[in-house]
């Protein structure tokens, strides 16, 4: 792709070379101050057609650590000097012009070499505005851009040169300079319309529309509450989309994770070129529970807590859990951390509510377990089995597991129970068979028992 836009800007300046040449040497000879203005106007197109060659190969250069952003503004700074040049060229073709017709002095000879280069400028202006234009639109470059402009605005010039010609050539010599003040028009207008392009991208003015199309686009991803922030700013071929929107504090980072996912997603829709950068807001909704705000305060503590017990009393509402810290920490060290976490619960629900901690270790995740001997887990199942058939309401004992490690026996295993039962009467059960089964096998540390609604069970896995 960057050899193509930079072949496109060579043969464009050779072409532009080529006509310059051309119109300045029929000019002259015939003293066309029409077909001079076309020539200086192309002289211009050849200096910035050059231009543009070298701001394309240096756009297209990486970015680097100087140039965080890449180096594609080049091409908008080659733009703003094809402009000055435009009107310099503008100025000088209305001043001479307006000297012909207050004078009345012009010698103009309509000849056919002034009309058959006027011609042969008009097929190159065509050939290269449209091969500018293709390769422009593919690369999005706006050097290109402004090139393809020249080449286009050059073809009506051009015609209005030939006019000019036309009605010297029937006996009206004033036509030229009149002419060549519409070219200067002509002229004048693409370098307008160039110009206020060019200083636009230049001070990072987005794209027209792009900040309603891409804040649509953003409310609509899942999870997304609102847009805080949204700034594009064009960089060359590149725009640059700096985001910020606002989601629930209650997700998780995974969550939020995939919500800027989504949401850069729904950018690169509406600006496939885009590049994207995505910050989150966390805020507080209106509906979140207490316990939900209760679990947000911990997790911006990094603070294991569970068991959260909420009950209000006297009109004060209560709240008190079980937070996990390193087992190594002194009671110190732990009491500063609940101390940090209670003044925070109450900076949220209010200076009067009670917050109470209990702190505990947390689990070594570093044991180690070996499987039971075939002996003591065929005894260990017979237990769990009768344990399981006196107490009546659960059943189908399966995949029950044994590991004994240095804190002592884990036992894991899977029952049934009626699926109408509520998870807090599944739960209250479940407590009572496990202290039955530590108490008939003392030497058992931890145990898991999951419940599932009574079916088939299971193939082994």
């Amino acid at each position: 792709m960057h050899t193509e836009k930079q072949s496109v800007a060579l043969i464009s300046m050779l072409a532009s070379a080529a006509m310059t040449a051309g119109k300045l040497i029929v000019g002259f000879s015939t003293g066309s101050l029409g077909v001079i203005s076309e020539g200086l106007h192309s002289l211009m197109d050849f200096g910035a057609t050059a231009l543009t060659f070298m701001a394309v190969r240096i756009s297209d250069k990486p970015a680097d650590p100087e140039h965080p952003y890449g180096h594609g503004k080049i091409e908008n700074v080659a733009a703003l000097a094809e402009t000055a040049l435009l009107f310099l060229t503008s100025v000088w073709v209305v001043w001479e012009a307006g000297k012909r017709l207050v004078t009345g002095h012009t010698e103009v000879e309509a000849s056919w070499w002034s009309v058959g280069v006027i011609f042969v400028s008009i097929a190159i202006d065509i050939s290269r505005a449209k091969a500018l234009g293709r390769v422009a639109k593919k690369t999005k470059s706006q050097a290109l851009e402004a090139d393809a402009l020249h080449f286009s605005s050059d073809v009506a010039s051009s015609c209005v040169v030939l006019a000019g010609l036309a009605f010297v050539w029937l006996g009206f010599p004033l036509a030229d300079p009149i002419a060549a003040i519409g070219v200067a028009i002509f002229v004048c207008h693409a370098g307008w319309k160039l110009g206020r392009r060019t200083v636009e991208t230049l001070i990072d003015t987005t794209p027209l529309g792009a900040t309603e199309r891409l804040d649509r686009a953003l409310r609509k991803v899942k999870g997304v509450t609102g847009v805080s922030r949204l700034r594009v700013r064009p960089v060359g071929s590149v725009s640059f989309a700096d985001v910020e929107v606002e989601v629930p504090r209650t997700l998780t980072q995974m969550q939020v994770s995939d919500i800027k996912e989504a949401a850069i997603a729904a950018i690169r829709k509406e600006m496939p070129d885009a590049e994207v950068s995505v910050a989150a807001r966390p805020l507080a909704l209106d509906d979140e529970t207490v316990l939900e705000r209760v679990m947000v305060i911990a997790g911006y503590h990094s603070a294991a807590v569970h068991h959260v017990t909420l009950h209000h009393s006297q009109g004060h509402l209560s709240i008190s859990f079980d937070l996990e810290v390193e087992g190594g920490e002194t009671l110190r060290e732990a009491h500063e951390t609940a101390s940090k976490l209670e003044a925070d619960m109450r900076t949220e629900f209010g200076t009067q509510t009670e917050v109470e901690t209990h702190i505990e270790p947390l689990q070594d995740m570093g044991f180690v377990g070996d499987d039971l001997p075939a002996g003591e887990m065929a005894e260990l199942s017979a237990l769990v089995e009768r344990l399981v058939a006196e107490g009546g309401v659960f059943g189908q004992i399966h995949r029950l597991r044994a590991r004994r490690t240095s804190a002592g026996l884990i036992v894991i295993f899977h029952c049934r129970a009626r699926p109408d039962l509520t998870v807090e009467e599944v739960h209250a059960l479940l407590d009572d068979l496990e202290r039955k089964i530590r108490e008939a096998h003392p030497g058992i540390w931890r145990i898991v028992a999951h419940a599932e609604p009574t079916k088939e069970i299971p193939q082994a896995q």
